[in-house]
């Protein structure tokens, strides 16, 4: 089956409910996840997926709760006997960065290590990282406070397009990127500098052509009521809040 589940969809600071962003897009060839601030692994479970079963690993940025646990998330599937290569795809920036944190685990000299594949993608335009008969991949630069990809999944099958920002604010990168999604999981953070509010979330959405908005990376503590209604001043299509463990499409 061909879905996406919200694993986490927490800001920077989780809770008792929420860890921080991070997703993943299943097809029948592909296991994709898409970022790893917390560890995945309970979370995978719930979702029925064995973290050797992900194919492909896409970190959008350098900060800590969108990569910190890269270390543990290795470590893991090699205690878990994994042995088919990992790819792992980001910015070039992000990639130098994720093998500074692996280093200082050694994770080179583990016995028995599986092989892991880093794929840089263009800082500068919206570029295809995987295109398997079921699924497309595409990464493309959005504005964030540092370097930062939003990622776009393509299922042929059903004929759903999803798009998630990651962390950012409006930008013609995002538009580019998330022009013809059916859905728009949007960070809705802000406002401010790097950052999306629900008003600019429902804008992006308007934009993209979306049929349906998922709030995702907002801060818990507002009222999810005054959240929804402001995206839905400005997007006339079904706008919901990401929570941990929501299947889409």
């Amino acid at each position: 089956m061909e879905h996406t589940v919200i694993l986490g969809s927490a800001f920077a600071v989780a809770n008792a409910e929420q860890e921080n962003a991070h997703l993943l897009f299943k097809s029948a060839e592909r296991v994709v996840l898409v970022d790893c601030g917390n560890n995945p692994v309970g979370k995978l479970e719930k979702a029925g997926v064995h973290i050797n079963q992900i194919t492909d690993l896409v970190l959008t940025h350098a900060h800590a709760d969108h990569m910190g646990a890269l270390p543990l998330l290795l470590m893991d599937m090699w205690l878990l006997k994994r042995t088919a290569a990992l790819k792992i795809y980001g910015l070039p920036v992000t990639l130098e960065k994720a093998n500074v944190l692996l280093d200082i685990f050694a994770w080179k000299k583990w016995e028995e290590m599986f092989g892991v594949e880093f794929v840089p993608v263009s800082e500068t335009a919206v570029e295809t990282i995987l295109d398997a008969s079921t699924l497309r991949v595409q990464t493309g630069p959005v504005v964030h406070l540092i370097p930062t990809i939003g990622v776009r999944a393509e299922f042929k099958e059903i004929h759903e397009v999803v798009t998630y920002s990651c962390d950012g604010e409006p930008s013609a990168g995002l538009d580019q990127l998330a022009k013809g999604s059916t859905v728009l999981i949007q960070e809705a953070a802000g406002p401010g500098k790097g950052h999306t509010s629900p008003t600019e979330a429902g804008q992006v959405a308007v934009r993209a052509g979306a049929r349906k908005l998922v709030l995702m990376h907002y801060d818990a503590a507002r009222a999810e009521t005054e959240m929804l209604a402001e995206s839905k001043a400005t997007f006339s299509g079904e706008v919901v809040l990401a929570k941990d463990l929501m299947v889409l499409n």
